[in-house]
């Protein structure tokens, strides 16, 4: 795992695999060639910078194949609109986020629900932060598609997705199987300014649709046979993702 120089939010943690750090939130830049697939697309905030990784690892932003998307919250599809717009990349998820893309609804925590945990330490500072972010803007994707086949999709990696709701209706965790790589969105993740926590987790209840299906979701990512996490939410993991999900589900049923 190496610092792409120049850029310390960038690190190679593979063969033409690149995790990337914003603004409290992670993308991903599979690399084949002059093409690649990118997962996720930050906070509207992140716009800039998500153009600005793509550019350290020597890629044109027209050269993304296609944008992964895990989940359609604000921190996650920022720059997706843009990306389909400016430069034709399509836009793809799960079937059942494509609704929520389009912002046929939202699924997603609510100021007031944010309010009534200020209390609790982080809560307050992330809270400003996402504002700032944009993590309340109105960013629609206008032309959402769904994934065209089940099992690998043909872009850059071969990523696998994995529906793993819970989060959201069509949350989607991604393998590469060539990479030993598991990108767990917001599934699984390694930290976040809300939790006193570090290392593999789920996210504070509030951030779930359903937290049971979140907690049934890690089974699905329990069998993937990967040693590399790369969360939408704190640093890269290394280790067995059997072992990531025996934590996260330990430390899940502790805190209830």
């Amino acid at each position: 795992m190496t610092k792409v120089p120049g850029d310390g939010d960038i690190v190679r943690v593979a063969r033409d695999v690149y995790a990337v750090s914003g603004s409290n939130t992670n993308w991903v830049i599979v690399k084949d060639g002059d093409s690649c697939t990118l997962v996720d697309a930050g906070y509207p905030g992140d716009r800039a910078a998500v153009l600005a990784s793509l550019r350290a690892v020597g890629l044109h932003p027209g050269a993304v194949t296609a944008l992964l998307v895990t989940h359609a919250h604000n921190d996650h599809i920022g720059a997706a609109e843009h990306l389909r717009t400016v430069y034709d990349v399509p836009v793809l998820m799960h079937e059942e986020e494509v609704p929520h893309a389009r912002r046929d609804f939202l699924d997603q925590v609510s100021v007031g629900k944010v309010l009534a945990q200020a209390w609790r330490p982080g809560v307050l500072p992330w809270a400003v932060h996402a504002l700032r972010a944009g993590g309340t803007a109105h960013v629609p994707v206008s032309e959402p598609r769904a994934f065209p086949s089940a099992g690998p999709l043909d872009l850059p990696g071969g990523p696998v997705p994995l529906h793993t709701p819970g989060h959201t209706r069509g949350h989607c965790a991604y393998h590469l199987p060539g990479s030993g790589i598991l990108i767990t969105g917001d599934a699984l993740v390694t930290a976040h300014p809300t939790s006193r926590t570090s290392g593999p987790q789920l996210l504070p209840t509030m951030f779930h649709t359903d937290r049971s299906r979140a907690l049934v979701s890690l089974d699905v990512l329990e069998e993937v046979d990967a040693e590399i996490l790369l969360p939408g939410h704190g640093p890269v993991h290394h280790g067995a993702a059997k072992e990531a999900t025996a934590t996260a589900r330990d430390r899940a049923s502790a805190r209830v």
